[in-house]
Formats: structure tokens, sequence, C-alpha cells
């Protein structure tokens, strides 16, 4: 069956659609400072999933206190000033790494000065639960 330009466009912009409106709302999915690049099964693990992100919390902008049902391994690719709940300002420099091992709390602070802080980050999580815990939750 040979099907006419105006048919192949349609289904074409459909299709083209549909794949923006998922790539959407999987990157928005948690977080809105975080930008999903990729995602699939751990082999050799059932039930696990590696995820691979982008994030960036721009000055003021705060990330609660959380956890991850699985590992969390971030590289710093921009450094910022933060400071925690206590008050505490940290550096946390261009280059650091990372790693925040399962159910273990971290987090809460607030991005200060004129510098955004811009992370590369691998969770290792299980499949059906949330990437981020945020406490109280």
């Amino acid at each position: 069956m040979k099907m006419n330009s105006p048919s192949v466009m349609l289904a074409g912009l459909i299709l083209f659609s549909l794949g923006l409106t998922t790539g959407l709302f999987a990157g928005s999915a948690d977080s809105d400072q975080r930008q999903q690049k990729h995602r699939s099964d751990l082999s050799g693990a059932p039930g696990m999933e590696v995820i691979a992100s982008i994030a960036e919390y721009l000055p003021g902008d705060r990330l609660g206190q959380h956890f991850h049902h699985g590992v969390e391994a971030a590289y710093v690719v921009q450094g910022a000033s933060l400071q925690n709940a206590q008050g505490k300002v940290i550096q946390l420099p261009d280059g650091a790494s990372v790693l925040n091992l399962r159910e273990v709390e971290h987090g809460g602070f607030e991005v200060l000065g004129n510098r955004s802080l811009k992370l590369f980050t691998v969770h290792i999580v299980d499949k059906d639960k949330p990437i981020y815990q945020f406490s109280g939750n």
C-alpha cells in the first residue's frame, strides 16, 4: 500500500509530538532542576536501573533533605557556595565528586552567591521507587 505525502507528513508529525511530550515529562518527573539524559535497566540486577542526569541549581535555589533508594554518584561540573540547614557555608568546588549511599539523607542546602551549581549525576536505584525521597514523605 502506497501512502501519499500528506499522510506520511501527518504520521511523522504525530510521532515527533509523542516523542517530544515523553521527553518533557521524563525530564521533569521529580525535580525542575534535573534533566534526565539516559535511563536503562541494570544488567544482572533485576529491579534496578541506572539513570544519568544533569542538574543545575541557580543562586537562591534550595534542595530539600532527601535520600535515594539506591546509590547516587555525582561529579561537580560547576561548583558553588552552599548553605546547609544549620547555616554553615560549604564550598563545593569544580571537579569534586560526591557519593551518597542507599537511604542516607543528604541535601538540605541553598545555593548562595551568583554562581549556579551544576552536577552530572548517576543514580543506581530501585525501579519501583522514586529517585528522590524527600524527608517527611
